[in-house]
């Protein structure tokens, strides 16, 4: 059988952007074993992050608003009885998966595809019933859309790269595409969905922590709706992928199904902004290496690419959110507590002493080596001063990049560890069930894994 395309009527030419992705959308009938395989390791890493977020005052605010913004409906909110509208049931898993900046990225789009993406995917495919072979190949396909829209773009020129602002016209792809939707429907979705983003005003200019971070949520409902819409008769702004200011239409379309960008993405192991993993794994190997005790060290000094240093940062955050964007508190909490600390942060540790005296001791500049580096990479040269020693070390990929890989193994034991409140039996189910995709047709025993009250 061709697991990959079907015959292309459209050809690129002059027609707009929108129609061409939504046309290759409906090209694919089944995406090739690996990016199938990818898929469920993605799957499973949105699964556990989204164990641990469900803990969060941010998912369990969404979770009690839902009913009262959708009403009742058919679709599973993960780790619970309730049923929510296909729309409801994705904010609100979206907002699980979303909360702990655990999930995984992707350096071109500089974002979170998968937050997004694996929710609205898993809800629609419970109302429509779809096979495994679809449900995963529409995480790829609306990874795939979602991180072209975002990668098109010149991010040196943009004011935020918050996912809120581009993962939509991936969730309208993936799920028209899953619901059997022809091509112009898609591409009205994905109009729809793209000039209806989440704006993300205060993006750049709060100091205060919020449960809004990125908007993925938002934007996660947003491209379920557009697809209602567009089914409905809505029509929305066809070319507004084509403006040549905002998007490289080469970027936007080229190596179509040759690689897939699920294939590239990036997993984390520290409940944090992506810009500081490469200055907590320097940090941690310098400790180890001098042999350094918290307290020892006397001075450490960070040297990153020039836009880590337009967050936050704060010394004191006073939110798990505001910490989440602080390179200097989560290097001292990593130092401080261990690597493990951060998986995921505790809100506990905001008051610790240790760890806010340690943040104070932490310089971060930009490195002038670096100023080409982000989005491809995100690195740090780090500099410690303990026990009258000085050491540097530099790290250009941080663990999880497809560079410095996470191995089967590790992976596992970052979803067991963030899964432990679900109860070993129903985290070990959750795992089993994810594997059996690529082994049984019917995802009926994932969905019944996720529908336990945990």
């Amino acid at each position: 059988m061709d697991t990959t395309r079907k015959s292309i009527v459209t050809q690129p030419g002059d027609e707009c952007v929108a129609t061409i992705l939504a046309d290759y959308c409906n090209g694919i009938r089944q995406v090739p074993i690996g990016a199938s395989r990818r898929a469920r390791r993605t799957l499973l890493d949105t699964l556990g992050v989204a164990a641990a977020g469900s803990r969060t005052q941010a998912g369990r605010a969404s979770l009690k608003a839902a009913g009262e913004i959708w009403g009742e409906g058919a679709a599973p909110v993960w780790f619970s009885k309730r049923r929510l509208p296909a729309v409801g049931s994705a904010f609100v898993n979206a907002t699980y998966a979303a909360a702990l900046d655990l999930d995984d990225g992707h350096r071109q789009a500089s974002g979170h595809p998968a937050a997004a993406i694996v929710p609205a995917v898993l809800a629609v495919a419970t109302c429509c019933g779809a096979s495994a072979d679809r449900l995963l190949s529409a995480i790829v396909l609306g990874y795939e859309i979602a991180v072209r829209v975002s990668a098109a773009r010149d991010i040196k020129t943009l004011r935020t790269t918050d996912t809120g602002l581009w993962c939509g016209p991936g969730v309208a792809a993936a799920c028209g595409w899953l619901t059997g939707q022809p091509t112009a429907v898609i591409a009205h979705a994905i109009a729809i969905a793209g000039q209806t983003a989440t704006s993300q005003a205060a993006t750049g200019w709060t100091k205060l922590g919020h449960t809004v971070k990125e908007g993925i949520p938002w934007a996660t409902a947003n491209g379920l709706q557009a697809v209602a819409l567009a089914r409905a008769g809505h029509r929305g702004p066809l070319d507004m992928l084509d403006d040549p200011a905002i998007y490289d239409r080469q970027r936007l379309l080229r190596s179509w199904s040759r690689a897939w960008a699920i294939e590239e993405a990036y997993f984390k192991l520290y409940s944090c902004c992506r810009w500081a993993h490469a200055a907590i794994d320097g940090a941690s190997m310098l400790a180890a290496r001098l042999d350094a005790d918290p307290d020892e060290i006397e001075d450490l000094v960070i040297e990153t690419f020039e836009r880590a240093l337009t967050l936050p940062n704060q010394i004191e955050p006073q939110s798990a959110e505001a910490a989440q964007y602080s390179i200097p508190f989560c290097v001292a909490l990593a130092l401080v507590h261990g690597q493990q600390a951060l998986l995921p942060m505790d809100d506990g540790h905001l008051c610790d002493i240790r760890v806010t005296a340690l943040a104070g001791r932490i310089r971060l500049q930009s490195a002038r080596d670096y100023a080409a580096s982000f989005p491809a990479g995100t690195p740090a040269r780090v500099t410690m001063r303990a026990r009258g020693r000085s050491e540097t070390i530099e790290v250009l990929y941080p663990r999880g990049e497809p560079q410095n890989p996470l191995s089967a193994e590790e992976l596992q034991e970052k979803f067991l560890t963030l899964s432990s409140a679900l109860g070993r039996d129903q985290a070990s189910d959750v795992s089993a069930a994810v594997e059996g995709l690529g082994i049984h047709q019917n995802p009926a025993a994932l969905f019944e894994a996720l529908s336990r009250c945990s």
